[in-house]
Formats: structure tokens, sequence, C-alpha cells
């Protein structure tokens, strides 16, 4: 399952694990509004989905997905991955299901620190449009995901400071200082099927 953590500030080597403090994932949803969900490997794969994850894509109208697989063995591999490890955001939900392997998806927190979110089989997240975030596998140098969509997918980075005067970037910062003004919690949602 998820792992997470605020992260320090040492630059070399971004597949180690920059740990600085552990947090959990409900401090981690309630200070990014990302969301944490679980399903059981053996019921993420597409001919035996569990009746949860079937709601989940039904509920948020997610009717596009298809997969990737990061690892060595990729065209520009080293090109690929400098360009997942640059701060960017979308202006649409970013969503992942990883089915093998692991990875660290770093997000920023409401006061700009970066957190980081190890994932691993069974996983899934939801990045909100308008936040910033990048990728990079951990040490084992392999992960295969599945990427959930509301429609065609629109795949435009926008990088930073660009993003800073984006419309959802706008609604996400205004999203998350209305939670925490009106100290409404996000909770991690793990199903259970």
């Amino acid at each position: 399952m998820v792992q997470c953590w605020y992260m320090d500030d040492r630059k070399e080597d971004p597949q180690d694990d920059h740990l600085l403090e552990e947090i959990d994932t409900t401090t981690l949803c309630n200070r990014t509004g990302v969301e944490v969900w679980y399903f059981h490997p053996d019921q993420i794969r597409p001919d035996n989905e569990s009746p949860s994850l079937i709601k989940l894509k039904k509920d948020r109208g997610y009717t596009y997905e298809d997969e990737i697989k990061v690892d060595p063995s990729m065209e520009n591999y080293e090109a690929k991955l400098k360009t997942f490890f640059s701060e960017h955001l979308h202006s649409d939900e970013e969503i992942r299901l990883i089915l093998e392997g692991s990875g660290f998806f770093d997000v920023r927190d409401r006061e700009d620190k970066w957190m980081r979110i190890h994932v691993f089989a069974g996983d899934l997240i939801i990045l909100p449009a308008g936040m910033y975030h990048r990728f990079i596998p951990d040490k084992h140098n392999f992960i295969r995901a599945r990427r959930l969509f509301v429609g065609e997918p629109i795949w435009t980075p926008i990088n930073r400071p660009d993003g800073d005067a984006h419309p959802c970037r706008e609604v996400y910062v205004e999203h998350l200082h209305h939670n925490d003004k009106n100290g409404i919690e996000k909770h991690v949602l793990e199903p259970i099927s």
C-alpha cells in the first residue's frame, strides 16, 4: 500500500527515498486533495475487476483507459524520465492504478512543500487538476500502470511557473484554502471487496 512522507531538500539521485518526515495517508489527502485507493492486485485485472473499481470508474465518469510501462527498455528512457520528473500540472485529474512495480509521485502540499507518495501494485491515486506534481520510478526502474480518463485523454503538461496562472490551478488553490479555512477533511478511500 501507499507510503508517504515529506521530502528532504537533497538534489542528488531523485530515485532515492529522500525521506524527511513520515506521514499517514489521511494527512497526505487533507493537505493536498490527493485521493488514495487500494485494490488487491488480483482484483485489478481487466478480466477480474473488483466491484469497487467498476463503481469508482462509473461514479467518476472514467470512460477511457490505457496502460503505460516505464522501464529502461522504453524508447528514450532517460529523456522520458526528465520529462516525467519536471514539475508540472494538468487541466484534468491524473489517475493511476498500479499493476506492477513501484515508483514515486511527488506532490506539493498547501504550503508548497514536497510530499512523496510511494506507490505499489494495487494502489490507485487521483491527483487533482491544477496540482503541481512529478513522477519517477524508484530504484527498481519498473512500473506498469493503468491510466484512467474522462473522455479522450488530453496530455498537455503545463510546467511551473507557466501553470501558476492557469484557471485549473486557481480552482485547485481556492479549493485547498476553502477546505483549510472550513476544516474540511478529505479522507482516504480504501474500497474492499
